[in-house]
């Protein structure tokens, strides 16, 4: 189901909404609001970096005293100061020597995750996202998968009710997701939560498994709830008595074991992966070949999207790794979505979108039927395949502007190759550089980002030697409100 990004959390559920907006790698301010307090989660990428809230009991000092790292009066010293100096709480409290830098750093990140779980406990309110660049220049910011924030909120729920009317029927069937992304996300089960899950075996209805747990019933619906919420678990459609048992991609072992690839052999791996991506074939990234079954590359796509998954990965030394990786994981959900099934991979290695065919006398393949491709696997939504052969169609014709154009369409249509956008736009600028059209679209461009002022101008030149153009009123009318 697709949850606006606004509304009540009464009818939609606050894990729900943080699912959907980490899966479309959303960045903005999420604003959950009350009569009594706003509280906002700043998201970039889809990850939860920063929270702040205006419930007074919520501000850093009130966090520290409840946590017992600083004395009543320490507290009250460091409000006196604060009133007067109007400095941050924290810089005042290390100044004074109350708290270490370390305890400071260790603070605020408390104080992050204790906002987010609380708004795991309304019942009532409103949320909204309000999307666009995050307006905050915290130093310290989470890095922690949201997976796991949702996990640790929601085993703070103890409304019984609230859990039996988000749940399923409680006769359904539970199976492992069959999407590596929510599958492998990073979750730090509880032991206990980890002894439920072979419990889970795609036969059992969620009252069976309750009934057949060790713990009391409350603790086994929570913990299958948030395995739920999360992403984990889905439901295994069919009445209980006509599912057979299959074999499983992954087993319980498998979902449980740590990453243990050495970091720095891993950063060599990705490194030669990310700087070939557009060069690499489709059945070079699931590691097939034309004699590979259906089973043997759904295996490998699972272990794939397991090794690349973003979320494994987040207290990587390189700052740039977490989109290397969400590159790598959207081409290689975008190869097992060409290839898992017979005919689209039988179509697949027949085609020049397979192995390398034979080129043409003139030691190239034709510019145009690149580019006819192209358009095909667009239209197809298969927008990774498409920029592939839009950059190898440009790359045989540069000066033809339409592939530069189509190149540019095809990456804003994935999200976090919006930035590489703009090269392919400029491109076509260079060649026509009176076409009103390139700059409206350019101006989208910047307006989807959140450049607001060079959007602007960039309407502006298109309405310059386009007067008619209507893109370029639309967007100017969006700035101006």
């Amino acid at each position: 189901m697709e949850i606006p990004l606004k509304g009540s959390i009464r009818d939609y559920s606050l894990p729900k909404v943080l699912v959907q907006l980490n899966r479309k790698r959303a960045t903005g301010t999420l604003s959950v609001s009350t009569p009594n307090f706003t509280k906002k989660i700043y998201l970039i990428k889809g990850d939860a970096v920063f929270a702040s809230s205006s419930y007074e009991d919520d501000r850093l000092g009130e966090m520290l005293l409840k946590a017992g790292k600083i004395t009543v009066e320490q507290y009250d010293k460091s409000v006196e100061i604060l009133k007067a100096t109007k400095k941050r709480q924290g810089a005042i409290l290390v100044e004074l020597g109350y708290l270490t830098p370390k305890d400071l750093f260790w603070g605020v990140k408390y104080q992050v995750k204790e906002i987010i779980y609380s708004l795991f406990q309304l019942e009532e309110g409103e949320f909204e996202l309000a999307e666009g660049d995050v307006p905050t220049q915290e130093v310290i910011t989470l890095k922690m998968s949201m997976g796991n924030l949702i996990y640790e909120g929601v085993k703070k729920i103890e409304n019984w009710t609230r859990i039996r009317q988000e749940m399923p029927d409680t006769g359904i069937v539970l199976r492992l997701s069959e999407d590596p992304i929510s599958l492998f996300q990073n979750v730090e089960l509880s032991p206990n939560d980890k002894k439920m899950l072979p419990l889970i075996d795609g036969r059992k209805t969620i009252k069976e498994i309750v009934d057949s747990s060790w713990t009391n019933s409350f603790e086994a619906m929570k913990t299958i709830y948030v395995l739920w919420s999360i992403g984990i678990l889905e439901e295994k459609k069919g009445a209980p008595r006509e599912i057979k048992e299959t074999t499983e991609t992954v087993s319980f072992e498998d979902l449980m074991q740590p990453f243990a690839e050495e970091e720095e052999a891993f950063m060599k791996r990705v490194r030669e992966i990310y700087s070939n991506l557009d060069m690499l074939k489709m059945h070079e990234l699931l590691e097939i070949d034309k004699n590979s079954d259906a089973e043997t590359i759904k295996k490998n796509y699972y272990r794939l999207s397991r090794d690349f998954h973003p979320d494994r990965h987040l207290s990587a030394s390189d700052a740039t790794l977490i989109d290397k990786l969400t590159a790598i994981s959207d081409a290689i959900t975008t190869a097992y979505s060409t290839l898992k099934d017979d005919s689209g991979r039988k179509e697949y290695f027949s085609s020049s979108a397979g192995p390398a065919k034979e080129k043409t006398a003139a030691g190239k393949e034709s510019d145009e039927e690149q580019f006819k491709k192209g358009i095909d696997e667009f239209k197809k939504n298969n927008f990774e395949a498409a920029v592939v052969l839009f950059k190898e169609a440009a790359g045989i014709n540069p000066k033809k502007t339409q592939y530069w154009s189509y190149l540019s369409l095809a990456l804003t249509k994935i999200p976090h190759r919006l930035k590489e956008a703009e090269e392919p736009l400029l491109e076509a600028i260079k060649l026509e550089p009176l076409n009103g059209e390139h700059y409206a679209n350019l101006g989208l461009l910047y307006l989807k980002t959140g450049l607001t002022k060079r959007a602007a101008g960039q309407f502006e030149k298109a309405l310059k030697f386009d007067p008619g153009n209507i893109k370029a009123q639309k967007g100017l009318k969006q700035i101006k409100g």
